[in-house]
């Protein structure tokens, strides 16, 4: 077999897009399935991220996958086991049948780290599928008949976009030894020790219920539950202006924060009230006059001073509403990214879970139950994400 027909990849109809080459590099790919061949222990080293669908070449991604299924069954996979079971395969028939396998194993003697290899397939693999995303979003924007508005549209880009992270972080993300987690628990236990409520977490000024829960802890998901016209959205409110002024004071009572450091801020999607109602709310809940006197006016001088002093109290606090409705996870999970990265997100509510959409809007298929299942993963997963607590507001019936 010629070398430079052994290192040509069969040519693929994704092999151009545009005009220009996809990336891949066929080479990386028979080094590293030739050092796998040679030494089974070696797949280890990249099995736990690189799949076969990261290979570029169709042939390479049935070798990975049958070399994987093999040493998953403990048996033993190299040219010799192989040959049998790809004897059929179409696609080797062209690359010289069985004779192509001992040619990656030739390969094995120039590899040095098996590894390099392997993430070297999964970064290609990695830009290809950004490739594929930008020209389906370049064709969703043109196509008139495709139903969706171009906010719509921003939101499928982005639930694309996310899978591909989440993809990469789960990858990457491995095992931590436990002095990690230990130290970060013990930390947690001395902040409890020296307040004086004994509160982990995040003080809601509830003090049966701070006694309950030792404050809202990071990366839990809270739901409150209750019927319509229960008080959820005002039991959220309180919690989230309490916690806010908990996390200031905080903030201003640190002795070591640096120089560029914000205190953490309080994110309030409210998805059934607009952003006005909830500000009435809030100020008639600080001032202690009743938001039917603030809708009809009838206040008198004094009232009216203490819902000034409210008001000017109330702006101090970084708190921030997104009154959006039928909002998608995918999109509250991209603008809560966003307040953590420009305001230091410290907590998120959520009135209320079910009128939010599921990412995948398209799926017609799909029962309101593997929705509502969806959009409460995607809360946890983003609780997880930012490491702040996520209180949701659930309505019953």
């Amino acid at each position: 077999m010629k070398e430079e027909t052994f290192l040509k990849p069969v040519a693929s109809e994704d092999d151009k897009l545009l005009g220009r080459t996809l990336p891949y590099n066929i080479l990386a790919e028979q080094m590293l399935l030739g050092t796998v061949l040679v030494d089974n222990e070696m797949i280890m080293k990249v099995g736990d991220f690189l799949e076969a669908e990261h290979f570029f070449d169709p042939v390479h991604k049935k070798i990975y996958e049958t070399i994987k299924t093999f040493s998953e069954k403990g048996i033993i996979a190299n040219p010799i086991t192989l040959k049998n079971y790809f004897d059929k395969e179409e696609g080797l028939k062209d690359r010289g049948g069985a004779q192509y396998l001992a040619d990656l194993a030739s390969l094995s003697a120039t590899i040095i780290n098996v590894h390099d290899y392997g993430r070297t397939i999964y970064d290609l693999a990695l830009r290809r599928q950004l490739i594929h995303i930008g020209e389906e979003i370049t064709n969703d924007a043109f196509e008139k008949e495709q139903g969706l508005s171009a906010h719509e549209q921003i939101d499928v880009a982005e639930e694309k976009l996310y899978h591909i992270a989440d993809g990469y972080l789960a990858h990457n993300q491995g095992f931590v030894p436990l002095t990690k987690p230990l130290t970060a628990a013990i930390g947690k236990a001395q902040q409890a020790f020296k307040n004086k409520g004994k509160v982990s977490g995040i003080a809601t000024e509830f003090t049966d219920l701070d006694e309950l829960l030792g404050g809202f802890q990071d990366s839990d998901l809270i739901i409150i539950a209750g019927r319509p016209s229960m008080g959820k959205t005002a039991i959220a409110l309180n919690l989230a202006f309490n916690c806010c002024n908990t996390m200031l004071k905080n903030f201003e009572n640190k002795k070591d924060k640096d120089q560029n450091e914000k205190p953490k801020s309080v994110g309030f999607f409210s998805l059934e009230m607009s952003s006005e109602q909830l500000a009435s709310r809030l100020i008639s809940s600080s001032s202690g006059i009743n938001t039917s006197k603030l809708r009809t006016g009838h206040v008198d001088e004094e009232e009216f001073g203490y819902l000034v002093k409210a008001s000017k109290e109330l702006q101090e606090l970084p708190i921030f509403i997104d009154d959006t409705p039928a909002l998608s996870i995918s999109a509250l999970r991209t603008r809560a990214r966003r307040l953590k990265r420009k305001h230091n997100l410290g907590m998120l509510f959520v009135d209320y879970l079910q009128l939010l959409r599921a990412s995948n809007i398209n799926n017609k298929d799909q029962n309101r139950v593997q929705e509502i299942s969806e959009i409460t993963q995607g809360l946890k997963a983003i609780a997880k994400e930012l490491h702040i607590p996520v209180i949701a507001g659930s309505q019953l019936s």
